[in-house]
């Protein structure tokens, strides 16, 4: 599992005063990069190969300005050519938002995705996910 904490800025504020739903897709995004240099350590948009299939996302409390909050990101299934990756958000020692984003191992010369490979299969089973709460 990995974690990573963030500040939320004022900017991620909005009208009623925590911070906005669309913020937590960023930052899940974000929690997600750790996952991402399982596949690819130096990030190069040239030997891309992941494509995101579907995002979900479960808000449980509000989250406030000025209070850090903790990112959560871990494994929770691997299939043949996706897999998909649980995160949470806590703040204060409550959890404010519940994810899943499956994520599919793509091809783009072929445009078709392609069975996991042993290796990274290995090392995503090494990061299943464990809640905190």
């Amino acid at each position: 599992m990995f974690k990573m904490t963030v500040l939320p800025r004022f900017y991620e504020t909005d009208a009623l005063g925590h911070i906005n739903n669309t913020v937590i897709s960023g930052w899940f995004e974000t929690g997600r990069e750790p996952v991402f240099r399982l596949f690819n350590a130096e990030l190069k948009l040239d030997k891309w190969n992941l494509i995101l299939a579907r995002v979900e996302i479960d808000y449980v409390a509000q989250t406030h300005y000025g209070q850090e909050v903790t990112l959560l990101t871990g494994i929770e299934r691997v299939g043949n050519a996706s897999f998909v990756v649980a995160q949470e958000a806590w703040q204060n020692n409550v959890c404010v938002a519940r994810g899943k984003a499956v994520q599919v191992y793509f091809n783009y010369e072929t445009q078709k995705s392609e069975p996991l490979p042993t290796a990274i299969r290995t090392e995503l089973d090494k990061h299943r996910m464990k809640s905190a709460g």
